[in-house]
């Protein structure tokens, strides 16, 4: 019997990287090693320097942008930034040995063209029995839905974004 389940955090609705960390910081207080990684996000957030305070050596955040925004398709610098952080990751997995792999913004990167999806599907069909994986972001594939064992579709239903609030620290990051 498998133990690691695929989760997905996807839809419009707010929340969708909170929830990951909020689960990455429940795996570090049962002693759990995490490997977080980013796509697509560079900026400052409080739940990246709250787990990095929390988990010690039992954690490692991997992040790789530049901040640019991706106007009608992505640069080629854009697409190798995400690449090489996949690549990253598959090293960092070799060497922390993670019980917790959090794929943040994944289903955006794949969707955007940035990663390919057979390669992260290949991956999710391979990974370690006993990881358990958590992948966010708008717009998942069918694939990436079927993929997985539990998925959480977060719903905008009203957003304060909308009558113009922009984003706030320690609220939305």
């Amino acid at each position: 019997m498998r133990n690691g389940q695929i989760q997905l955090y996807t839809g419009d609705g707010k929340g969708k990287t909170t929830a990951a960390a909020g689960l990455a910081l429940r795996a570090l207080g049962n002693g759990f090693r995490v490997l977080f990684v980013q796509f697509m996000k560079s900026m400052p957030s409080g739940e990246i320097d709250m787990l990095k305070r929390c988990g010690g050596e039992n954690i490692a955040i991997l992040r790789e942008w530049d901040d640019s925004f991706i106007i009608e398709k992505p640069s080629d610098g854009q697409i190798a930034m995400c690449r090489d952080l996949w690549s990253k990751m598959a090293k960092r997995l070799e060497t922390l040995r993670p019980d917790l792999l959090v794929l943040d913004e994944v289903a955006v990167a794949i969707d955007y063209g940035l990663l390919d999806e057979k390669r992260v599907l290949d991956f999710l069909k391979s990974k370690p029995d006993s990881l358990e994986l958590v992948m966010t972001g708008q717009n998942a594939s069918q694939a990436l839905i079927e993929a997985s064992d539990l998925v959480t579709d977060m719903r905008k239903v009203k957003h304060y974004y909308d009558e113009g609030v922009m984003a706030r620290k320690g609220i939305e990051y």
